[in-house]
């Protein structure tokens, strides 16, 4: 059985959606590719007074899946702007770290192109930069805990973390499934 774009949304969007997390990938599997992009620019459109995107970061032929990408337009963007995150893009082989379209592209395009997922992508997640150079050099392993990331800073930190965007999916999949409208779930910036 398929579960709806939307609840798919809810049940990986929701930190992004109650403005606790700039942003958030997640899969989507749709009986049609059409399916998958009206609702990706139906969403597009109604999130957009919110200060929130939703796009496509990559479409696998193969399998019919998609990786959606929602997130918060001026904090992803604020946070891709600090001179320590440029430099690490910069380093990993990303022109133009500046312009937010052009990461996002950039991103795309590894997404598709590499053999192997680009782990940069914690950086587009909003998980603290320390943790993705400690899991790139650390090739995964020697991490101090583990959750919606691995860290490799402050552990404490980072369950606290964790903890609030699970507490933050229980509520809104509570509330999507109750009746609420989706849009009664996004907090405005």
């Amino acid at each position: 059985m398929q579960r709806s774009f939307e609840l798919v949304l809810v049940e990986h969007g929701a930190p992004t959606l109650a403005a606790v997390k700039p942003a958030n990938l997640f899969r989507v599997e749709a009986a049609s590719r059409a399916e998958v992009l009206r609702s990706t620019k139906k969403w597009a459109a109604e999130f957009a007074p919110y200060g929130i995107r939703i796009c496509i970061l990559k479409e696998c032929m193969r399998s019919g899946s998609f990786l959606i990408y929602l997130y918060r337009e001026q904090w992803l963007t604020a946070l891709l702007q600090e001179p320590t995150c440029q430099a690490f893009l910069q380093k990993v082989g990303y022109r133009e770290p500046h312009q937010l379209q052009s990461l996002l592209a950039q991103l795309s395009q590894r997404l598709c192109m590499e053999s192997e997922f680009p782990h940069e992508i914690g950086v587009f997640l909003g998980y603290p930069l320390c943790d993705v150079v400690g899991f790139i050099e650390n090739k995964g392993l020697n991490f101090t805990c583990s959750g919606y990331w691995k860290s490799y800073s402050d552990p404490q930190q980072a369950q606290k973390c964790f903890e609030r965007y699970k507490k933050c999916t229980a509520i809104y999949k509570q509330r999507f499934a109750e009746g609420t409208p989706l849009l009664d779930l996004v907090v405005a910036a």
